[in-house]
């Protein structure tokens, strides 16, 4: 199933990518950003109805080289998608969907205490994050190939009022923390 969602996803990872797409491989953070761009339309979050406006951030240093920003010119569902990057959790608070970059791994429960007294979907490819409390963890197949695993973890949702769309649930893979 996440190869369906992958090859749904890949003319997004392309555009990422750029002209260099057609020389080497679609970069891990290509399909990342491919994923946390299309994000919201799998994700029930209520202060985000009847906006015009989803706001992606990134907490810590950026791993995705431009590609999320690029993805993230077209509007989704008639709503601008803003882009930002952010050192402290406490500057996030407002953002919509929060990417813990791995540069933030040795404080992330503290991170994620703190991002649980805002209304924000979290979002991570650090190993244990979806167990460790955070929402959605972006994992690298273990047995290989370019293949993504997408962990979600409900009760951390749930405590925030914030559902995920049951073609996402029947993707991911649901923890428990």
């Amino acid at each position: 199933m996440i190869v369906q969602l992958l090859v749904a996803l890949m003319p997004l990872a392309l555009l990422a990518g750029g002209a260099r797409a057609q020389q080497e491989p679609i970069s891990e953070y290509a399909v990342k950003a491919a994923l946390l761009v299309k994000l919201p339309r799998f994700v029930y979050l209520p202060r985000l109805e009847g906006g015009t406006r989803i706001s992606l951030c990134v907490l810590g240093r950026d791993p995705f080289g431009g590609a999320l920003t690029r993805l993230a010119q077209t509007p989704m569902d008639g709503r601008s998608v803003q882009v930002s990057q952010a050192d402290d959790a406490s500057q996030v608070l407002d953002c919509d969907f929060v990417f813990v970059a791995r540069s933030e791994a040795d404080h992330l429960r503290s991170t994620l205490r703190q991002l649980g007294r805002a209304q924000v979907v979290t979002v991570s490819d650090i190993d244990g994050f979806a167990r460790a409390g955070g929402m959605v963890e972006l994992a690298v197949n273990p047995e290989g190939g370019n293949l993504l695993n997408i962990l979600i973890n409900r009760k951390a949702a749930q405590a925030q009022n914030i559902q995920f769309n049951a073609q996402l649930l029947r993707l991911a893979r649901v923890v428990e923390p």
